[in-house]
């Protein structure tokens, strides 16, 4: 009975941990990997790399999102939408944060070590920048890109990984990704407008207001649409690839119609379910296109 208990214990920490770092958005940048990884194979990588690349990715994310809930803690403390958080209620303590960051860079670098020399050597700079996102929003504006480039970098290690060297194309898909994420990141910031001024931390909606945020991430959005086309042509991928793209054209102008500068309620809509479906019809485009060639 006593093991029951510790055992039930366990689990239900284990769920509030995950849930507290958002584990399940995962989805945003594991196909990403998988993008660099399938086009540096072109075909399928053997199961041992694609094993590795699902650990390093999910260590290095959990690593990523439980240092920025303990570092935001006391801003997290004093904003509505974040008081709920597991660390801040209570629910989870920072010593048990801790811990669990300390056990994702664990399996992080184990399955760096056991994918390419590039790839571990590469490792505790992909993990630095990872970390370093969380501070950036204290002295700058730009923080955004500073996100898109840390998750951007996903289909490059996805390449690495399977090849141990850098290409044309994965550059192109990860300019893709990191102006993907910033333009979307920037539309979340906007929520946070009032909070962010008065507690001094800095964001492109906090600097130049809500309507010019749409614009520029709007722009950016145009950026990473061309740079996933020009990674297409250069990978010489065939026409399913780029009708996914155009499905992901049609998302991203969608998801200017669900959210608006006067109108942001439906925001959880456009970031979590559209981005999801973004990210999943560019790998499956990609893979369909890869397997289906010649």
């Amino acid at each position: 009975m006593v093991t029951t208990t510790k055992t039930t214990g366990i689990l239900n920490k284990t769920r509030i941990l995950l849930d507290m770092i958002k584990f399940e958005h995962t989805i945003f940048a594991l196909p990403f990997a998988y993008v660099g990884a399938f086009l540096a194979a072109r075909g399928i990588p053997d199961w041992k790399t694609n094993l590795w690349i699902l650990v390093a990715m999910a260590g290095g994310r959990t690593v990523a999102m439980g240092v920025n809930r303990i570092v935001d803690y006391h801003f997290d403390a004093k904003n509505p939408r974040t008081k709920s958080r597991p660390l801040v209620s209570g629910l989870v303590k920072r010593s048990e944060a801790w811990v669990m960051v300390i056990v994702a860079a664990l399996f992080y670098f184990l399955a760096c070590w056991n994918l390419t020399p590039l790839a571990f050597r590469l490792s505790p700079f992909i993990l630095f920048l990872l970390i370093f996102y969380s501070y950036t929003k204290r002295f700058t504006p730009f923080c955004h890109l500073f996100l898109g480039f840390a998750i951007g970098i996903t289909p490059t290690a996805g390449w690495i990984a399977v090849k141990d060297s850098i290409g044309v194309v994965p550059i192109l898909m990860s300019i893709g990704v990191m102006f993907w994420i910033a333009g979307f990141d920037i539309l979340y910031a906007c929520q946070d407008v009032d909070f962010d001024k008065n507690e001094g931390l800095h964001s492109i909606p906090a600097w130049l207001g809500v309507k010019k945020a749409f614009k520029i991430s709007a722009s950016f959005h145009g950026v990473a649409f061309i740079s996933f086309m020009a990674a297409g042509m250069v990978a010489k991928l065939n026409w399913i690839y780029f009708l996914g793209m155009s499905v992901v054209f049609i998302l991203l102008l969608l998801q200017r119609r669900v959210v608006t500068p006067n109108d942001l309620s439906r925001m959880n809509i456009a970031f979590f379910r559209l981005n999801a479906a973004i990210s999943i019809i560019l790998f499956s485009s990609t893979v369909i296109s890869i397997l289906t060639a010649g």
